[in-house]
């Protein structure tokens, strides 16, 4: 069988390409599942959008370098100057970098079995998921949405209590992951699994105003 970069490469053209191939289909699958597990949620970044590239790119990266130490070493330290401008706006999207980077260099080393298998676990970790969180147990739990409440820094101070206990009382899962003020506005940002409003925010905004009042707030909700 030929190889790629001649006689002294240990890169078969065959077992290249079909690594490329094993690649690009892990990569269309996490896409697929990104899309039907996460888009919905209109926080993220859009990641999803490089899986086809990147997926075969990384693995075509890892089965040139390694057969070559100097190599390797070369790409790490010029890799060390490379920054991404496009921030991460979700940390769940990490977890679909990782796994796009897991079954790339997998398929780099040809050990299919393992992308299948880790494409198996994470398409039943990611429907488990997806079944249990409008359940009562993960209604327990902080996360899912978020919520940001804007309102002048003197009604803030006088409303903070009221406020907080609407909030308490219609938002299950509701965390505090900060609190801002300044000299003129206040800013609480929460993280909740579902409003006891569903999505009828104007509602929710209109009672929250009636609970704070003559108060009033602003709400941002994503």
């Amino acid at each position: 069988m030929p190889d790629i970069l001649g006689p002294s490469s240990d890169i078969v053209l065959e077992e290249f390409l079909f690594a490329m191939l094993v690649s690009l289909a892990a990569s269309v699958v996490l896409w697929a599942m990104y899309v039907w597990f996460y888009r919905d949620w209109e926080r993220g970044a859009g990641v999803h959008r490089v899986f086809i590239l990147a997926g075969p790119a990384i693995t075509a990266l890892f089965i040139s370098i390694q057969f070559s130490i100097p190599l390797s070493l070369g790409l790490l330290g010029a890799l060390s100057f490379v920054r991404f401008r496009t921030p991460i706006k979700d940390p769940a999207e990490i977890g679909y970098l990782m796994v796009l980077i897991g079954t790339s260099v997998t398929a780099a080393t040809y050990n299919y079995e393992l992308i299948g298998l880790l494409m198996l676990f994470s398409f039943v970790v990611l429907l488990v998921q997806r079944l249990f969180s409008g359940t009562p147990l993960t209604g327990l739990l902080p996360g899912g949405r978020d919520l940001i409440v804007t309102m002048p820094a003197a009604d803030y101070v006088q409303s903070e209590a009221a406020l907080l206990e609407f909030l308490g009382q219609h938002l299950s899962g509701m965390a505090t992951e900060s609190a801002t003020q300044t000299s003129e506005t206040a800013s609480l940002h929460l993280r909740f699994r579902r409003s006891s409003y569903g999505d009828r925010w104007g509602a929710f905004q209109q009672a929250l105003n009636e609970q704070i009042q003559p108060a009033t707030a602003e709400l941002y909700v994503s």
